[in-house]
């Protein structure tokens, strides 16, 4: 279920181009065999993220980061805003990246500039897009985290995009209400399948909120790919793992010591 939804939201509007099937299979340098010889060069990406950036295929920060990076690319888009005659953002374009200097600057994209630097290096040197990279890195970063899901990758995607507009990704402090008609307005999302969607924070923490108490994660596992977020998302909470609530920010009472919790989350979960 959350392989279907990640994947919908990374083909949201995105230029993905099918490539031809051929008869004759291709094998790339490293000897692996493929259908086309267009994709061997993420053959040569997976080796070198594997080791550089994911630290011989952990589940650590960067694989946390990257999975987030994934949406907050591809949610930015608005078929509202375009019927409205004004550019309602490229999807998973990979905007992100190529225009951080502007779209690093909203609230709701803070803290995802290290991953954007850490990455583009990447992106760069095998000579592949944007777009492509932050999908194909974070289908990898979530399969090296226990249980993670084996995400399809499809590449293709332009380099050519331009800053999508503010307010597209929902915040913490958004209601509910607002954080539906969002993801409906992006890819005609369900509220079950933002539920699926969420099941992403099972490996995710926060950096921002609280800056006292950076890297603090929304589970008990943050290295597992599990379902113990939605469990724990339905405790009652009674404490913070920092100093004090910073409810303006979009923090929530915790269930248990050490992990923080979002306010969307539990008002999704009640």
């Amino acid at each position: 279920m959350f392989s279907k939804t990640l994947l919908s939201l990374a083909m949201l509007a995105a230029a993905v181009v099918a490539v031809p099937s051929t008869s004759k299979r291709a094998t790339c340098s490293g000897g692996q065999s493929t259908a086309n010889e267009a994709c061997c060069v993420w053959f040569d990406v997976l080796d070198d993220i594997q080791t550089n950036l994911f630290h011989n295929g952990a589940c650590g920060e960067e694989a946390h980061e990257s999975l987030r990076l994934i949406f907050h690319d591809a949610i930015a888009i608005s078929p509202a805003l375009t019927a409205q005659g004004q550019f309602g953002g490229g999807g998973s374009d990979g905007s992100i990246m190529a225009h951080v200097d502007v779209e690093g600057k909203y609230l709701a994209n803070n803290g995802l500039d290290e991953i954007i630097e850490a990455q583009r290096p990447f992106a760069l040197k095998h000579n592949v897009s944007f777009g492509d990279f932050i999908q194909f890195a974070g289908a990898v970063g979530a399969s090296n985290c226990n249980g993670g899901p084996q995400i399809p990758f499809f590449a293709g995607r332009s380099n050519d995009s331009q800053p999508a507009p503010d307010g597209l990704v929902p915040l913490p402090t958004d209601s509910v209400t607002k954080i539906l008609d969002r993801v409906s307005d992006a890819g005609g999302f369900v509220a079950v399948e933002l539920v699926w969607l969420l099941i992403s924070h099972t490996v995710a923490s926060q950096h921002t909120i609280d800056p006292s108490v950076p890297g603090t994660p929304f589970d008990s596992t943050p290295t597992e790919f599990d379902a113990q977020f939605f469990v724990e998302t339905l405790l009652n909470g009674t404490l913070t793992p920092g100093s004090a609530l910073h409810s303006d920010a979009g923090e929530a009472l915790s269930p248990l010591p050490g992990e923080f919790r979002l306010e969307s989350d539990f008002l999704i979960a009640r």
